[in-house]
């Protein structure tokens, strides 16, 4: 029987993607786990592997098709023995009825979620998890759902699939975390947002181009980034209560320790030959100060959800960084507990990936604050938007040489303003201010941080 190769939920937000290149053609031969196909989320291109063992009978959707949506069939395999010509015209068939079977499909499940007794629905859920599973005792399953089960601490092999062959995918995984209980008022939330969002538009499309002579303009179409920026930056700022924080803080002690841990730096080889083994930036030693000042505060080093707060063991520091066509945030995980070379040397690491849209989710999902520095352009300060589900965010804007009062005399000094952006439902206003203290205090002496 021919195996259906589906388009994978490579993030939980992940709705479509852009199927970028084949690494496979039609006639190869495949095994678990080789890499079949590179996909273009909004965030980064991401490599797929094969689940199954077979024949590439028939590329059902050609390289550089974009919105192809999560399990559509995106190729199909002739399993070991079966005639590949068999294969692949019996490939045609789910091609062409998918669509109207999904349709029908998607009501029937939201049914079953509102349904307060799950009895039926579980029938057949031992059939099913027996069909996850190979003859060897492996188990199928989407490297998505693989991941969510680990982190829940759920063993994969006992969730029943209902994927194709059985294959156990993000959904199943979520309905084995609820207990086998749906949860349908979520659901209706999650499926009312986006019905939403173009009734709060304070404009149609149509009502725009109207405004401007035909010929005036060109039209340049939303790729799959920037629509999932704009979707978040309006969930971010119609959900989360906003309230800003600034302060000035001195640097010239950071930059004359910045400038001696630089000149200090041991040579090492690399394939350009001898270069210093690291060398900080400014913005380094502000994820490390807004780390350990995190530490300093904990209760402000928290998310927000409905069910209670929750308070992080570690300063995981995203860092807002620009690419062609939009904006994302790389994670430098437990940033109080690393030393600054290697912030600094991750950071050039994620930023360069980041712009080839090389990052895995792990490396831009999740984090529990952030940071974002404009401070290159001259700009000298600004809010920036909260990215959920962090409750903080710093903007850093230029230090420049300002005029400072000490002791009844003017000096000058190099100030750095900051401004910091705080979820109050999480944070509020005396606790902000405490955090941002810290900080201040960090950066000003800056010696505390190597101790």
């Amino acid at each position: 029987m021919p195996i259906e190769i589906t388009m994978p939920a490579l993030s939980p937000t992940m709705e479509e993607g852009n199927l970028a290149k084949w690494l496979v053609k039609e006639g190869d031969k495949v095994s678990p786990g080789d890499v079949i196909a590179e996909i273009e989320t909004d965030k980064a291109t991401m490599e797929v592997e094969a689940v199954d063992e077979g024949t590439v009978a028939k590329i059902v959707v050609p390289a550089g098709t974009e919105g192809v949506k999560v399990n559509a069939v995106i190729a199909v395999l002739a399993a070991e023995g079966e005639d590949v010509s068999a294969a692949a015209a019996g490939g045609d068939a789910p091609k062409a009825e998918a669509p109207k079977a999904e349709a029908k499909a998607e009501p029937a499940r939201q049914e079953a979620k509102a349904e307060p007794a799950p009895a039926t629905p579980q029938a057949p859920a031992p059939k099913a998890a027996a069909a996850s599973s190979s003859g060897e005792g492996r188990t199928f399953a989407s490297p998505l759902a693989r991941r969510i089960a680990k982190e829940a601490g759920i063993d994969i092999a006992a969730v029943a699939g209902s994927g194709p062959r059985g294959r156990v995918v993000k959904a199943d995984v979520e309905a084995a975390l609820a207990g086998g209980a749906p949860k349908a008022a979520p659901a209706a939330k999650a499926a009312e947002a986006p019905a939403a969002a173009p009734a709060a538009r304070a404009m149609s499309d149509e009502a725009v181009l109207k405004l401007f002579e035909q010929g005036s303009y060109e039209l340049v179409p939303h790729d799959n980034m920037r629509k999932t920026i704009a979707r978040r930056l309006v969930e971010a700022k119609t959900t989360i209560p906003h309230f800003y924080l600034t302060v000035d803080t001195e640097i010239d002690a950071l930059l004359a320790l910045r400038k001696q841990l630089n000149d200090a730096a041991p040579v090492a080889k690399t394939e350009k030959g001898e270069a210093p083994a690291y060398k900080l930036s400014v913005n380094d030693l502000v994820i490390k100060a807004f780390a350990h000042a995190l530490m300093q505060v904990p209760d402000a080093n928290v998310s927000w959800t409905e069910g209670g707060m929750l308070r992080h063991r570690h300063a995981d520091v995203g860092v807002a960084v620009s690419i062609p066509g939009g904006l994302i945030t790389p994670i430098v995980r437990r940033a109080d507990e690393k030393s600054l070379s290697a912030i600094s040397n991750e950071m050039k690491d994620l930023a360069a990936r980041a712009r080839n849209r090389k990052l895995k989710p792990e490396e831009y999902q999740g984090g529990t604050t952030s940071v974002s520095n404009l401070g290159m352009f001259g700009i000298k300060d600004f809010a920036a938007v909260i990215n959920p589900p962090h409750a903080t965010i710093l903007a850093v804007g230029a230090g420049d040489e300002r005029a400072v009062v000490r002791n009844g005399k003017v000096e000058v000094a190099t100030v750095m303003s900051v401004t910091l952006s705080t979820d109050h439902r999480a944070v509020d206003g005396a606790l902000g201010a405490e955090l941002l203290a810290a900080f201040k205090r960090i950066v000003e002496n800056p010696l505390s941080m190597l101790v």
